[in-house]
Parts: structure tokens; sequence; C-alpha cells
């Protein structure tokens, strides 16, 4: 028995960290040693404990848990804790089999067919400072194939963290495995459709996308790559699996991912794997010679990722050709159930063995598929599903996926523009991609229909240039992406994060849920509602935190400890950084350099800060006191650097490690209130006169209490919310 185990009557407990306890119990006695499904870790450095045994059972003593269990099958008399917090109102003891009500909630399976919100399973944080992880998945062998079901009848970890987060979500990756790190190019823009390309149309189409001067770094071909209904005999039943290219509109489909590698893109196809290989594929006759199957009675390889002579001849005789004709990585579109014969979740085997192979391609590389449960992470990156495409189904993916970290899953890959149903609606495209440029993959994407196609030029002039803009942002920020794709794989610090990770005391940083942290230095609250047609600017409700924050593209200034709405133009993406934020960005995106040869370096008055640049084999690290910036590189490149500060490029052709006095130059942005002003009525559609009374009265106030009372007096609400931001961000400027 381990230092760190304690065995009472028919349970085990395991104190892996002050905060973390396994707690099992079996009738047999027998309790399960192996790793599972979810679990690959539980070798963790022996933590300070006591435990006090009596008749009346044991007690177990952390700094962060007091623990008592009196015997017997577990319930909610004989086993509880509480938790040494007192972060909330919620009560801090928990009892075995009562719902956490506190819990914050983790991710789902799958959004398919759902529009609008759902239910989400738990994650590992609550509000109340303590939540608990059931295992119930497989055991696994030492090679993790599956081996059985575990001996014991509970298996649980209860997570007693209070509201350290961060420090949580470092120890579940401890239990269940880190987060491997994304290939550069994941980070880009995807082009995603369901729609019957030809060679010829599809290459068309990319060197349009090239000729627009609109980065794109993955190739998404849908199922229409092979043979489907109308191309399969009815006797095997439905297309929607397929292995066997449709020469009709791809005839030499080798040619075809050559000319997209050299035109910079990943390639992956879409597979629905859940039919097996059928004997109308190319490949059955070297499936059906290794799985001694009978050609001439057309047997099936049915699909059955139990069997290893079956994921043999599907690795390496089904997609192994495919793969050899240039295939990246594969689109994993699993839909067909929960149900194997070892018991496992099918879902979880195809993700577990797909990633693994995967790895044969090319290091770090990935698969796009659903979520199968706790431990999922290890098998980046999560598809979300098809999405319907609505206002509803927008606004909760911004919460869905910040969410998702509270269990571990930080790389979704939304349907971005939404995949069915629905209607044409230019706003709610724009502003899905604007969110999807700030999410963790961009993958543009859309279904089977001459009219949902997401491509810019589908829209007029205004939409088209902001999508084309949206995109050409997303390749921008890749040098950030990359790094905090480091982190998370390295630290465990999710790209995308709930505010209250930093924030965790602060009853507002729960209330604005669409709002969310973005790496280390931004902050995010999409617009996911329709514009209000009046001041033809859309609107979300938002909490600043402390501190001084700015809009990241006009240096819009607001004092934080502030909740109020924001108002911003279609062409508009409300992103907001800190004072003293650093944001490194690719000075020329276009190039697909994969590692840039120029950097912009975004630098936000206001604060000192640190930030580090982490590249595979590099780190940089930026440092500003509020006055000077001094840049030093652990390996010397020769790498060029352009510095802009409140907005402005203050230096440019940097190389090297440097210094620079920023205090030299001006520290306010170009934004006035005036302007703002003008530009806010300009577009609202009110009467002229109103504007002119509005506009000559506001520009001559110097005070901002007259400001406020002015716009008080005005009957038009929304107005009066538009006119207050801007009169608070103008305050610093009269105060």
């Amino acid at each position: 028995m381990k230092k760190n185990e304690i065995i009472f009557d028919k349970a085990r407990f395991t104190v892996l960290t002050e905060n973390l306890i396994r707690i099992e119990y079996s009738e047999s006695e027998k309790f399960e040693d192996g790793l599972t499904q979810i679990v690959q870790n539980r070798n963790f450095e022996i933590p300070k404990f006591d435990v006090i045994k009596n008749d009346n059972g044991i007690e177990i003593l952390t700094s962060s848990v007091r623990l008592y269990y009196s015997g017997g099958a577990f319930n909610k008399s004989s086993l509880f804790a509480d938790a040494r917090y007192n972060s909330s109102v919620y009560s801090n003891r928990w009892r075995f089999g009562e719902r956490i009500e506190g819990n914050l909630g983790g991710t789902t399976r799958t959004l398919d067919q759902i529009d609008g919100t759902c239910p989400l399973d738990d994650g590992i944080m609550s509000k109340n400072g303590f939540a608990v992880l059931f295992d119930a998945s497989m055991v696994l062998n030492a090679s993790e194939d599956i081996v059985g079901t575990s001996s014991d009848q509970v298996d649980l970890y209860f997570f007693a963290y209070g509201r350290e987060y961060r420090q949580a979500l470092r120890d579940f990756y401890r239990l269940t495995g880190p987060v491997p790190k994304l290939p550069r190019w994941a980070l880009g823009n995807w082009w995603s459709r369901f729609y019957e390309y030809s060679t010829e149309s599809y290459l068309a189409l990319m060197d349009k996308f090239a000729a627009k001067e609109v980065p794109l770094s993955v190739s998404v071909i849908d199922m229409d790559w092979h043979l489907t209904d109308e191309d399969v005999p009815s006797r095997f039943g439905s297309g929607w699996t397929g292995y066997t290219w449709n020469k009709k509109l791809f005839p030499e489909p080798k040619q075809l991912i050559d000319a997209l590698h050299r035109r910079g893109l990943k390639v992956t196809l879409n597979d629905h794997p859940a039919d097996g290989v059928r004997a109308f594929e190319s490949a059955y006759p070297a499936v059906a010679k290794r799985l001694g199957l009978n050609p001439a009675l057309e047997e099936p390889a049915t699909f059955d990722f139990d069997n290893p002579e079956f994921r043999k001849a599907y690795f390496e005789d089904v997609h192994g050709p495919l793969e050899d004709d240039g295939v990246d990585f594969w689109w994993l579109d699993w839909q067909q159930g929960t149900v194997s014969k070892s018991g496992a979740d099918p879902l979880w085997q195809l993700n577990r063995y797909q990633y693994e192979d995967s790895q044969k391609l090319a290091p770090n590389n990935l698969i796009l598929s659903r979520y199968a449960g706790p431990g999922s992470h290890r098998y980046p990156i999560g598809f979300s599903g098809d999405t319907v495409i609505s206002w509803a189904s927008l606004d909760f993916q911004p919460y869905f996926t910040s969410t998702a970290s509270n269990i571990g899953y930080t790389w979704w890959s939304h349907d971005i523009g939404g995949h069915m149903q629905g209607a044409k609606d230019a706003e709610l495209t724009l502003r899905w991609m604007q969110y999807g440029v700030f999410s963790p993959i961009n993958r543009v994407h859309s279904t089977k229909s001459e009219f949902t196609s997401k491509e810019p030029w589908h829209f007029d002039k205004v939409v088209e240039d902001a999508m084309e803009n949206a995109l050409r942002l997303r390749h921008q920020l890749i040098p950030y992406l990359y790094s905090a794709n480091l982190l998370t794989a390295q630290k465990g610090r999710a790209l995308v994060e709930p505010i209250y990770y930093e924030y965790p005391m602060e009853e507002c940083a729960y209330t604005h849920k669409n709002q969310y942290l973005f790496g280390s230095e931004l902050m995010l609250l999409p617009v996911t509602q329709k514009l209000n047609l009046e001041l033809q600017m859309g609107e979300a409700n938002i909490w600043f935190p402390e501190g001084t924050w700015y809009d990241f593209f006009t240096g819009e200034k607001y004092q934080g400890n502030v909740e109020f709405k924001i108002y911003r133009e279609i062409t508009e993406i409300p992103v907001f950084a800190k004072a003293g934020a650093i944001i490194p960005l690719d000075k020329n995106p276009l190039a697909g350099e994969d590692v840039p040869s120029e950097l912009i370096w975004k630098v936000f008055p206001g604060a000192a800060n640190e930030y580090v640049l982490h590249e595979d084999d590099n780190q940089t690290t930026v440092r500003f006191d509020g006055r000077v910036l001094t840049l030093t590189e652990s390996k010397s490149t020769t790498r060029r650097h352009t510095l802009i500060y409140a907005g402005r490029e203050v230096a440019a052709d940097l190389a090297g490690n440097f210094e620079i006095d920023l205090g030299q130059f001006d520290s306010e942005f170009d934004w006035t209130f005036e302007a703002a002003l003008l530009r806010r009525l300009d577009i609202a559609e009110i009467d002229f006169d109103e504007k002119d009374f509005i506009f000559n009265h506001l520009r001559k106030m110097t005070d901002f209490g007259q400001r406020c009372a002015f716009v008080k007096n005005i009957e038009n609400i929304e107005l009066q919310d538009a006119l207050f931001e801007i009169i608070y961000s103008g305050k610093s400027c009269y105060n």
C-alpha cells in the first residue's frame, strides 16, 4: 500500500494533492490500479495530510479538505467532506450522491440539431469550491488498449480547489494527461463546405481566395470526395460511409492534393466510418484478405475497433492508400451511437486510435472529431457538430467554448457561420466569422446548398470587406495563438478561458457568460444579437474588470469595475486589451511562413507588463515597465520588429535584442469623444434635427456629470446607452 493510500472497510482513499482525493468503493475489496480512459497518471508527489481513525470511522485532513467516512456503502450520511474555503454563499459541505449546485459546467458531446442552448455535463470547477469527477470508464493496459471494466463499484475524484481554477485545471491534466500541442497551420483559416466540388472548381476557389489576398491554411473536403448514394449499389445500403474516390469529380486525386499542397494548404477528408468497409470499395479486396472475408458473398468488414485486425485493415488498407495520395489528417464524422462489443464508446476508440495513427504522418498531427467524454482533450481537435444557422446558436457558442475549459477541453472547432437550416442573414454570417477569428479553431463551414456558402464575395461589399479583413486578422494573430497553444501543452493554460479564471471572486465574472479571456492579453465579448436598426449598431452587455482597458482596434479607453452596454457597427469586433498589453502579430500574414520573419508588436500604454512569445525552439521576452520596452530573444534570429504604441508606429526594422524608450511618444490614442459622437449620430436613422441638437449640446459640455444628465433626457433608451458608452470612455479627456 502506498503512503498516500488509506483503506478503511471496503473503501480506499488516495490523497493525490492537498486539494485532490481519489475515493473508491469495492465490495470485493479489490481496488483498481490500472489506467482508465479518463485517468492516465496517479503518481503524484505525496502531499501533507493527517488521518484520524476511531470507532465512528475515519477522517482525512489536508490544508484544503476534511473528509469523513463512517464505513459501509457510500451514501450521503456515510461519506461527506468539508472544503476549507469561504468562497461563496454556497455550502462548503459535499455529501456523496448530492448534486453540487455551484458547478460551473463542462461540455457535451455535440451540438448536432441544437438551436440555441443545451445542458452541459459537469466540469471540475464550482463556485462553492469543490467538484466531483466520476470515473466509470474502461480500464486500459500500458498500450492504452481496453482490457475490461474496473473492479471498483465507485471511483471518483474530489476536487477542492476553491476558486483556484487554473490550479485545478493543471492538476486535472496531471491526472488525465496533457493537451498535445497543435501544429501551427491548424491555427489559420479552414475552408470547409459540404458540396460537390470538382478538381477544377475547388482549385479555382482556392485561387480566388489567394487572388483576393485572403489566407487559408486547411482545405476540408467533405463527404462528396467519395462515392455516395447515387454511385453506390442499393444492396449495400447508404453511401454515407465511403473510401473510394469519386473519379467523376476528382479523376486524379493525388494531383488535386499535390496542387493544394503547392498552395500551402493541408488537406483533410471527411470520414463517416460506421458502416465499415463494403464490397464496392476499392480497398475491399485487401481488407477481405486480411480479415478472411468471403468476397463472393460480398461479406462486409463491419466497423469494430475492438478488433486489432480490423484496426490494422482500417489504417493500413483503407486510410493508408489515401494518405499515400497526400491526405494530411482525418475528419471523423461519427454519429452512429455509443455501443461496441467491449462496452466502450466507439467514438472514444476511434479518436484514440486515429489520433495515435495520425502521428505516423507528422508529429503533433491532429484529428477532427466529436467529444467522447473527460480525457478527450488528449486527442484534439473537437468538432462540435452540425450547427443550426441562427442567432441563438451563435449566442451560445462563446459561453459553450469557454466553459469547456472547465473539463480541460480547450480546442473546439465549430461550424463557423452555421451548417444547416435557418435563412440567409449576412449580418449573422459576418458576426459568426468575427467570433471565429477569436475562437480556438476558425473553420468556416456550410451545408449542401447553393445558398449557404460563406465565400465573402457572396455578400454585399461592406460585408465582404469585413469578412476578408477578419480572415486576414486571424493569420496575423497566429504568433499569439501558437504561443498560447504551447502554453496549453506545457503549462495547462487554455487559450480561451471564462473570465472568472482571472477574477474568481467577482460576481460579474460569472454573470457575463459570453465574455471570455483570449490568451493572456485580450478579452472578448462577441456581438451575438442583431443590429439595432435605428442605431445601425449591435450591442452587448459588458463588465470591465478593475484597471484600464482599451478597444484593441480604436484605442477607446474604459476604466474598470463597471458594467454597461457597448455598441459596435457591423464591421467592428469588441476586443479589449488591458493597460500594458503586448500582442505579437505577423507582419506578412499572406507569406505563409512557418515562422514569421517580421513581427509587429502592438503595445498598449498605462501599466507595466511582461509577455513571452513561445515558439518551438525559441522564446522572445518583451518587458514593458510603463516607459521602457526591452525585447530579448533566447536564441538569436534575423527577425525584424515593428513597434506600434498607443495605435501609432513608433519604430520599425529593429533586429536582435533591443531597448526603446516609449516614454518619448504620445501615450494617448487618436480616439476622441467628438469624433465618436459624430459617427454614432451620423449612422443613426433618427431625425436630423434631433442629431444636431444632441451633437451641438454634448460637444460643448466639458463635465462628465453634465453629459450624463443631458443624455438621460433623451427618450430613446438605446440611444441613451450608446451615447453613455462614449461619454464614459471620454471621461478621462476632461476629468
